[in-house]
């Protein structure tokens, strides 16, 4: 049986998720959807605003799902299963809309620490909305606004007709995550090819870093607590070393680190190793074979809250 694909629609209080909700909805795209949302009180009010397009509306008036526990998303979504099992619902994606006060990573921690769930859902991928006019004061004043930048396989960039120029934030938006694109969105409409099967958490070589060049660059601007690091070796790397850094970051900034992914080159082996985590939950597998005249060097990913940048490059570039 095929899993079912989930998008998590993130964004801080006021971004247009709602907007962006009812557009996917209504779109001619041939898919049925499902719908998780939860709100910040106890008035389910996005109900009569969506419509119904939807094939279910779960709604969650009893505070936040992104909590520790995540108890009552994961018995949302086995309820969900349950319809499908008894024919009485059929849908093939799932989209969770997060309140805006929300972290996404209790959220996505539950796709992978639950049996059932872990079969029978694959998570596609954490879009978050960005307000372009009040972006620049909600992420110096909160760090759950940084947060959800930090997670996003996709930032889009709303009220961009009120508020044009945006230049500055997206810059500093790249800078707090370097491997999600930023699209300029206005009114929820966006192409859906976008925002769905973009893979953001299969196993694969996709490291998208936005920009492309230069990796590096030293901005004079004040840094957000939330920014990303990349690390590029050329020489490749001794396999039981580098797990040996990846454990001790996990074990030592676990707590710091949001999402990370790499593609990496290993002494004596013909294959390229991926590898991928979110927080504490780490895998990694190998991929195919280098290619003949492809460039056989280590690129890794580092998205997280006050990470110790040097010494994360110290412990990688001393290896070998």
């Amino acid at each position: 049986m095929k899993p079912i694909a989930v998008t998590i629609l993130t964004g801080f209080l006021g971004a247009g998720k709602t907007t962006l909700l009812r557009h996917i909805l209504n779109a001619e795209h041939g898919y049925k959807i499902a719908v998780i949302e939860n709100e910040f009180g106890e008035v389910p009010i996005d109900d009569a605003l969506i419509g119904d397009r939807a094939s279910r509306i779960t709604t969650l008036s009893n505070g936040c799902i992104c909590c520790s526990k995540s108890n009552e998303l994961a018995d949302a979504l086995l309820d969900l299963l349950d319809g499908v099992d008894s024919g009485q619902l059929a849908f093939d994606r799932l989209i969770i809309e997060c309140t805006g006060m929300a972290d996404p990573g209790p959220i996505t921690q539950t796709f992978f620490s639950h049996e059932i769930l872990c079969e029978r859902f694959l998570l596609d991928g954490i879009i978050t909305l960005v307000d372009a006019a009040h972006a620049e004061q909600q992420l110096s004043q909160f760090s759950i606004a940084q947060a959800q930048v930090g997670y996003a396989d996709r930032l889009l960039l709303t009220k961009t007709d009120v508020a044009p120029d945006c230049e500055a934030l997206i810059q500093r938006l790249q800078r707090m995550n370097a491997r999600a694109p930023v699209y300029k969105v206005t009114h929820g409409d966006i192409d859906l090819s976008l925002l769905f099967d973009i893979e953001g958490f299969t196993l694969n070589d996709k490291l998208n870093l936005t920009p492309s060049a230069p990796l590096f660059r030293r901005i004079p601007q004040p840094q957000s607590d939330i920014r990303s690091i990349v690390v590029t070796l050329e020489r490749p790397l001794p396999l039981m070393q580098i797990s040996d850094v990846m454990e001790g970051l996990l074990l030592e900034y676990a707590d710091n680190l949001l999402r990370y992914k790499g593609i990496l080159s290993i002494e004596d082996e013909p294959r390229r190793l991926l590898f991928q985590g979110v927080q504490r939950l780490y895998n990694a597998d190998w991929d195919r074979e280098w290619l003949p005249g492809e460039e056989c060097r280590s690129t890794l990913v580092f998205i997280g809250v006050d990470l110790p940048e040097e010494e994360i490059r110290g412990r990688i570039g001393g290896l070998g």
